[in-house]
């Protein structure tokens, strides 16, 4: 005879028993590798790139993420329904006459008892993979670290809410959806095992089952009550007042009526856990309904009768001291408390010496805007149709001994342009582009071209800087992976000279991960989705995979946990090697108080610099903010990821620069927050915007912040590389005060605004701009050139301070209508001062008409030792060479613009005019004559 346990019906138990444990394994293990192919592929890479601990470290956050809050759910969900069940089998009861039944429910009853394991092991699975994505938040709770500064509501560490308050958020949220599907869970198990029955007078529950589900309950008001302590920290992001942050209202109505609904939920969760003894039930129900009446009269009636009979009445004076909190915890989120004040006079007192001395900064203006240069660098310099520049940079570099600012572009490879689009030619082919265009910012040739240092394939210098590694293997435009080093050999170049066949190479790095195996082979087919992989012969074993080759998109896989800049730049260092830096910031909305310039940001800090190799992708992070809290626990969490900013090559760490993404985040909050008086601020009495622009009659727009090389007012003590944006009042266009950060040497990170006077007017970028539409004899010439099939282009307005003045500066560019084709060419050079406005074909033409004298367009050398840290590169002497004298090259310029006013006059019928200009010529050449 057959004992019970060795029934079929016992053995099919235990089969099923296994396969569930079987099955709810992998539900543990499936969030994380359900795309294992890529994370072994990862795992590689990372351990190939030197940066193993971030996946590691990583990988492990995930795993216990993923395995404590599945398993947790369903050991915790799993316990129930085996309570349900004992309770079920011991005390349930049949339907009583008059029950509402359910036959098919009873015919299935067996299969649904089953399904309800299922559904708990599906839902593990979810909560698995929801917990997996916060691998962050569980790493800043477990290596958090205080700010040294409390909030002044809570008297809480900053640090409690930017590390530990997300996580704690995440255990809240997956503890009340775990009981919540625990108890579905349960009372459908009950409805299938008996203990609720539906009757025609309503459910009816044996009282076991009664207590059960009513601990279930205690659980959720438990819950429900330590949400109300969340909604307390919630204040401190409250939008309802004047300000970001809590408010007089949200202090005074809400805070309270959050303890008190915080101490009834308490109570409804311990009535309930007592209901069963005492056999009453009325007692929740009565706390609920409480706790509903409260939370609707103390949630939302009272708090709004606070804010409109008492608050807004006297908002002023209820709402100062929160304003104090959110100006000063806005101003140390963005940095803004580190910036320096100064006045600036904005006289007219400029004269002719003035630009004499000031030439290093008059040589430095842009006189190259980045759209144009950029149309004029793919007409001229693109050489093959596959090659692109995809964006122009500005930076400085020492040029045969003198400090020049310039524009530089990466002659990139173009994958989309290629002559063939073969799975060979985009992937071991046609691997990298090649060299890149150089040339100073503010010269031309006779045609109205850029002047360029370096150009051409291969790449050729005028100047002392030379490029020994042109390839770019690593860029903004790298495509998806290429295979290096195999039997097919690699296009280097077109050919140039007397060569008649193009250049091929084999790659010369240790870059990508080793092919090694057949295994390999098969891995990255996988990977990629690509069998050539597998069966191509010209692949071998010492070959190489290049993959995550799109810069930004390199740093955001090795550091995932970083917000990149979108405009890395390239660099040239002394040894003639191509190198890309790119900014990184940490950023959180979490800071209290702070006025969020985004949903996702109300704290930012530029704490890393990124340096990677265009050829062999080396990539190093270093720390440039170390005082950055947040950046402290990433270093801690991932040590010898982050190095010192010291350890950086210093041919390198010479072309850092402020970013232009932080630095326009930094300017539209200091627009507001520069105001430190909350009376003032609640009015907004000295309310500010980013100076806007509108060119050409199109609509105005804030002016994007740009780089330049200059002297500041006082504190400099020679021409340094800054980036500068100018503000005007919020509804006015006349300027009220200019912003620059420093980006040289020990200097770097610096960041001074410049006040104007405020009972003086100062003319902002608008309204020169509308002075050059109003003068005639400008708005006639353009309005010639801007037909017949050309059209003007003009530049960007750039406001310039010299010494205690401002100058105003804007180039123009001529180009065919047609898009394709179309070759800007620079025309004329625009000049506003005081009340002048006057057009030339270069700037010190202008110059010299404003302020009547020769101007030297030649940048002065300079002695490294002075130019803010900025070091010279090695054999970077001095040089003066050069084909005319600057003294003939003025005259020339001179006598070319009185020949031109000359024409001018003759063609206007001036006679009187014409005749007078005549005799200037004259006798500037005779000046030219003389020794």
């Amino acid at each position: 005879m057959t004992s019970p346990e060795n029934s079929p019906a016992s053995e099919t138990e235990r089969r099923t028993r296994t396969l569930l444990v079987v099955f709810l394994v992998l539900m543990m293990i499936l969030p994380l590798f359900g795309s294992g192919i890529g994370l072994l592929v990862d795992w590689i890479w990372f351990e190939e790139e030197g940066f193993g601990v971030i996946y590691r470290t990583t990988l492990k956050a995930k795993i216990a993420m993923s395995g404590w809050a599945s398993l947790g759910f369903f050991l915790f969900a799993g316990a129930n329904i085996l309570v349900a069940r004992s309770v079920s089998r011991r005390y349930g009861f049949q339907p009583p006459q008059g029950s509402v039944e359910f036959p098919t429910l009873d015919r299935l009853g067996g299969f649904l008892k089953k399904l309800v394991w299922l559904g708990l092991a599906l839902a593990a699975y979810g909560i698995g993979t929801w917990a997996t994505s916060h691998w962050q938040d569980y790493l800043l709770f477990s290596n958090s670290e205080p700010f040294g500064e409390v909030d002044p509501l809570l008297r809480l560490d900053l640090g409690f809410y930017l590390f530990e308050l997300p996580f704690i958020r995440f255990v809240f949220q997956w503890a009340l959806v775990g009981l919540v599907l625990t108890a579905i869970a349960c009372i459908f198990f009950y409805l299938l095992e008996g203990g609720v029955a539906a009757t025609s007078k309503g459910a009816q529950v044996a009282p076991p089952v009664k207590a059960h589900l009513l601990g279930l309950a205690g659980l959720f008001f438990l819950g429900f009550a330590y949400n109300f302590r969340l909604s307390m920290y919630d204040l401190l992001y409250s939008p309802r007042g004047v300000v970001f942050g809590a408010s007089y209202t949200d202090v005074h109505a809400s805070l309270p009526v959050y303890w008190i609904l915080l101490a009834l939920s308490v109570l409804i969760a311990v009535s309930c856990f007592l209901a069963p003894m005492v056999c009453k039930l009325r007692y929740p129900v009565l706390g609920l309904v409480a706790l509903v009446g409260v939370g609707f009269l103390g949630g939302r009636i009272y708090p709004e009768l606070m804010q409109r009979f008492s608050v807004a009445p006297n908002e002023i004076e209820k709402e100062k001291e929160y304003i104090e909190f959110n100006i000063k915890f806005t101003q140390k989120a963005y940095g803004l408390d580190r910036f320096e004040e100064r006045g600036f006079p904005a006289e007219e007192g400029l004269t002719l010496d003035s630009i004499r001395n000031n030439q290093g900064t008059i040589s430095n203006i842009r006189l190259w805007d980045h759209k144009p240069l950029l149309a004029t660098f793919g007409q001229l310099q693109e050489i093959r149709p596959y090659y692109d520049f995809k964006d122009v940079d500005n930076d400085r570099y020492w040029l045969d001994g003198t400090y020049r600012q310039v524009s530089l572009s990466p002659r990139e490879l173009s994958y989309d342009d290629l002559p063939s689009k073969v799975w060979i030619n985009q992937h071991m082919t046609y691997t990298h582009g090649y060299g890149l265009c150089l040339g100073p910012v503010n010269e031309t040739t006779r045609t109205g071209q850029p002047n360029l240092f370096i150009k051409n394939i291969p790449p050729v210098s005028s100047t002392n800087i030379q490029i020994t590694r042109p390839e770019i293997y690593f860029g903004e435009k790298g495509n998806e992976y290429c295979i290096v080093k195999t039997n097919e050999k690699e296009f280097d170049r077109p050919p140039e000279g007397q060569e008649k066949d193009n250049v091929y190479i084999t790659y010369q790095g240790e870059s990508g991960i080793a092919i090694g195996s057949f295994w390999r082979r098969l891995l990255f087919a996988l990977k990629f989705g690509e069998q050539k992989i597998v069966f191509s012969n010209a692949i071998r074993d010492d070959s190489r995979v290049m993959i995550y080759r799109r810069i930004q998109q390199r740093a955001e896989r090795l550091t995932p946990f970083l917000l990149f800049d979108n405009d890395p730049y390239m660099v040239i260092d002394e040894k003639g090697r191509l190198w890309w830096i790119l900014d990184g910031y940490t950023v959180s909305a979490n800071y209290p108080y702070s006025e969020p310039v985004s949903p996702e940001i109300n704290y930012i800090r530029n704490a890393v610099k990124v340096t990677i190799n265009a050829y062999d992708g080396r990539t190093s992070f270093y720390l440039s903010d170390p005082d950055d809290p947040i950046i402290r626990v990433y270093a801690k969490i991932f040590p010898g990821v982050f190095r010192p900013l010291d350890e950086m090559p210093k041919d390198l760490r010479a072309h850092i620069r402020y970013p232009q993404d932080l630095f326009s985040i930094q300017a539209q909050m200091f627009a507001v927050y520069h105001m430190s008086d909350p009376r003032i601020f609640y009015n907004k009495e000295d309310l500010w915007r980013v100076a806007q622009v509108a060119s050409g009659g199109g609509a105005p727009s804030p002016m994007k912040p740009y780089y330049t090389i200059m002297k500041l007012p006082e504190v400099g003590q020679t021409e340094e590389f800054i980036l500068m944006t100018p503000f005007t009042p919020a509804r006015k266009n006349n300027m009220i005060a200019w912003m620059a950060a420093r980006c040289d040497g020990d200097e770097y990170g610096k960041v001074l605004v410049f006040n104007f006077p405020k009972q003086k007017l100062i003319y902002g970028p608008q309204q020169i701009e509308s002075r050059i539409d109003q003068q005639p004899e400008i708005s006639q010439q353009l309005s010639l050139w801007d037909q017949g099939g050309s059209k003007v282009i003009r530049g960007t307005l750039l406001v310039i301070p010299i010494e205690n003045s401002i100058l105003y500066v804007e180039p123009l560019y001529m180009a065919a209508e047609a898009a394709d084709g179309a070759l800007p060419e620079m025309r004329r050079v625009i000049v506003s001062y005081a009340d002048q406005v006057v057009m030339e074909e270069s700037l010190e033409e202008a110059l010299a008409q404003i302020f009547g004298g020769e101007i030297d367009g030649q940048v002065p050398p300079q002695s490294p030792s002075l130019s803010s840290g900025a070091e010279a590169p090695a054999g970077a002497a001095p040089t003066t060479a050069g084909v005319m004298s600057p003294k003939m090259r003025n005259l020339a310029r001179e006598a070319n613009r009185f020949y031109r006013q000359a024409e001018q006059k003759l063609r206007q019928g001036d006679l009187a005019g014409y005749e007078a200009e005549i005799k200037k010529l004259g006798g500037v050449l005779r000046r030219m004559e003389q020794p």
